[in-house]
């Protein structure tokens, strides 16, 4: 996949489908704007996703970090196909840009778009003044051909990228499943811990730090299935601080996963998440968290034997 991270590059060869919009996390709402472009490779199309890396500067809910990474977003629209994707900062130059001015130059002219997607509440240009209604115009006059979804519900409740993000972070991770169409995920390179889990538990975990612009859910323990280049093992994962062993300065991600004994020390896993099961605690001793942590993987292997 081509990946373009300054206008002064933007320059396609051939005529593309283009859709356009902030998609933090790639939801549902966000896969249908997707398989449209895909789809139109069938009429010679080349797939482009438009989008900017500092879409916190351009959101309208007030909570810090992204439900992808930049590496995630990528690594996932190249899984689905897309074989161009745009990702620019929101300069000033971007900001002031007028609509018009980015149809005209940058749709037609740089990206040579002849279908574009996007959702019904898509706002672009100066001041947002650019909307469907101007996108629906200009069609007229640049020759392409416009297609809008409008939004998508799961159980009554519209999926949008600012709901999911207040669902992650009250924790309820099974809806915000529902409206990623997949499983939550942090990912990152395996660390060296303590060595408690290992040395003092008998239960070695695999730790890691998300980027600090991850969208997190709320510090505790959740069940999860973790991918390594071993395969994908069951577990639990608890994120936060380990307040009962100290010293964290920041929140990390330390999984035990069921049924494992390999090294994945400087390995990148990717843990999906499935259901939250407790808070974070502070427990008095090492002795009083062991019989705490064979008490969550119980909740993580019936939870999985429910489910199958």
């Amino acid at each position: 996949m081509r990946y373009i991270t300054n206008k002064e590059e933007i320059q396609m060869e051939s005529d593309t489908a283009v859709t356009l919009g902030k998609f933090d996390g790639i939801h549902i709402g966000h896969q249908f704007l997707i398989r449209e472009v895909l789809d139109c490779t069938k009429q010679g199309l080349k797939p482009v996703v438009f989008t900017f890396s500092s879409v916190d500067k351009i959101r309208t809910d007030h909570i810090e970090g992204n439900l992808l990474t930049e590496e995630e977003k990528k690594e996932y629209l190249e899984q689905l196909g897309i074989e161009v994707m745009l990702s620019l900062p929101f300069d000033d130059d971007m900001r002031c840009m007028q609509a018009e001015t980015f149809v005209e130059e940058i749709l037609c002219k740089k990206l040579r778009a002849k279908k574009v997607v996007v959702g019904s509440d898509f706002a672009f240009g100066h001041n947002r003044k650019g909307d469907v209604n101007l996108l629906e115009s200009l069609s007229k006059v640049y020759g392409y051909e416009l297609v809008v979804f409008h939004k998508v519900s799961v159980e009554e409740q519209v999926v949008s990228s600012s709901t999911i993000r207040q669902e992650l972070s009250d924790g309820h991770i099974e809806q915000v499943n529902s409206m990623l169409g997949r499983k939550y995920c942090i990912t990152g390179t395996v660390v060296h811990g303590n060595q408690i889990g290992r040395k003092l538990l008998s239960m070695p975990t695999a730790n890691i730090y998300p980027q600090f612009d991850k969208l997190l859910p709320p510090n505790g323990v959740y069940v999860t299935k973790t991918e390594t280049k071993f395969g994908e093992y069951e577990g639990i994962t608890n994120i936060g601080y380990k307040p009962t062993i100290g010293g964290e300065t920041r929140p990390g991600v330390e999984t035990y996963l069921f049924d494992f004994d390999n090294d994945l020390y400087g390995q990148e896993i990717k843990v999906n998440f499935y259901t939250y099961e407790r808070g974070e605690y502070k427990y008095d001793s090492l002795e009083e968290l062991k019989e705490q942590m064979f008490r969550d993987s119980d909740f993580g292997r019936n939870y999985f034997k429910r489910n199958e």
